[in-house]
């Protein structure tokens, strides 16, 4: 059934970790680290994270920022994430509509982006950003596709745990027509010791906007943006992230 709140993230919550393991994220939350750097011209000292989900990105670059605020709009992501990163800020809130009365070098928003279909939902998101952005500071978007680079495909993956083990299907079709939606729906299979196998689907609503329009959304947010590909070892898809920088106050 489709739903705006994703069982994975909900009613599933306590298995992500075994879905997307922390550990896998190493070479990932470092790529994004030196995008910032890159785009600030130096180490940033506060980092805002929306969507931040389970912690996993955070649980790395963390070692290299002194204040975060991790935000989300699942409290039990938030709660899986506290177990991961307990000594770090923990907010709940949407990232299209998050006002903390408060500013950072880094606002960043992980594959959360993917689940934006419309562009006021982007544009929305944008305004978020550099509301929250210290002048000069630097906002890094990073959906999962475009228009442009979005292919329909299967994965699959999981992990075990102690006393209990999941794996999962992934597969990705086209949504609506007239719409940037695509569908993604998931096939999870739960060990537990103990307790008998059990299978569960969730299907997903995600957003694939043309690069353009993310573009014009940042720049429309006071950001100057712009694409820059995304490089990981494990991916062959090409990828793009969105980065952009408020100007310096006159």
């Amino acid at each position: 059934m489709t739903s705006d709140k994703p069982r994975m993230y909900h009613e599933f919550a306590e298995w992500f970790h075994l879905l997307t393991a922390p550990a896998d994220y190493a070479e990932e939350a470092d790529f994004y680290f030196k995008a910032v750097v890159d785009a600030l011209g130096r180490n940033p000292d506060s980092w805002l994270e929306m969507g931040s989900g389970g912690g996993n990105n955070a649980s790395h670059y963390k070692a290299w920022v002194g204040d975060i605020v991790l935000s989300d709009r699942s409290a039990e992501m938030l709660a899986l994430s506290k177990t991961l990163n307990p000594e770090l800020e923990h907010v709940q809130g949407d990232m299209t509509s998050l006002r903390l009365g408060r500013t950072f070098d880094v606002v960043f928003a992980h594959d959360a982006c993917s689940y934006l279909t419309t562009e006021a939902q982007v544009r929305a998101l944008a305004e978020t950003a550099a509301a929250h952005l210290n002048a000069g500071g630097v906002a890094v978007l990073c959906p999962d596709n475009t228009a442009e680079n979005l292919t329909y495909d299967t994965d699959h993956g999981g992990h075990d745990g102690d006393g209990r083990a999941m794996r999962y299907l992934e597969w990705s079709t086209p949504g609506a027509p007239g719409t940037f939606e695509y569908l993604v729906d998931y096939v999870y299979v739960y060990h537990e010791e103990g307790e008998p196998t059990r299978v569960e689907l969730d299907q997903h609503v995600n957003g694939a906007l043309p690069r353009e329009m993310w573009l014009a959304a940042m720049r429309d947010a006071g950001l100057e943006a712009a694409a820059k590909p995304f490089t990981h070892s494990e991916v062959e898809q090409e990828m793009e992230i969105f980065v952009g920088r408020k100007a310096l106050a006159p």
